[in-house]
């Protein structure tokens, strides 16, 4: 499973998109450019945004203005994701966690399973290298 986190850039729309096409910064078109034509990638990969919470790729949603900007707000959005993250992790080997450090403490319920899972986690959205190098590991080409 990949789980990225969301862009300030967005496609500018009021009609809902799925959220892989939504978002236009981070490590979101490389990730839609290598995966996105390719449904049984696009099935594996969640985005946690400030607003939704954790979403499918193919989540359909709208434009919106949201940040992460303070361990309160990570707080909010981990008691909001905790259940979804318990159900969608069932049966889940490795994380690539594309997130800013706020985000991962979103993420807890992934790192309280790291006897389970192995997580990987880049703090640095944009590093399609080090995301790369990952999914070529798990043969996600």
């Amino acid at each position: 499973m990949i789980i990225a986190g969301c862009s300030r850039r967005k496609k500018p729309t009021t009609e809902p998109i799925p959220a892989l096409d939504l978002y236009e910064g981070g490590c979101i078109p490389g990730l839609r450019d290598r995966l996105g034509d390719d449904t049984r990638f696009r099935q594996r990969i969640r985005i946690i945004s400030a607003f939704y919470g954790l979403l499918h790729a193919d989540s359909h949603v709208v434009n919106y203005d949201r940040r992460l900007t303070n361990l309160a707000d990570a707080y909010a959005l981990r008691q909001r994701v905790a259940p979804q993250l318990d159900d969608e992790l069932a049966g889940v080997t490795h994380v690539l966690a594309l997130v800013e450090p706020l985000y991962l403490f979103a993420l807890e319920p992934v790192v309280q399973r790291l006897d389970a899972i192995r997580l990987s986690w880049i703090a640095a959205p944009r590093d399609l290298h080090g995301a790369a190098a990952v999914l070529d590991t798990w043969g996600w080409t």
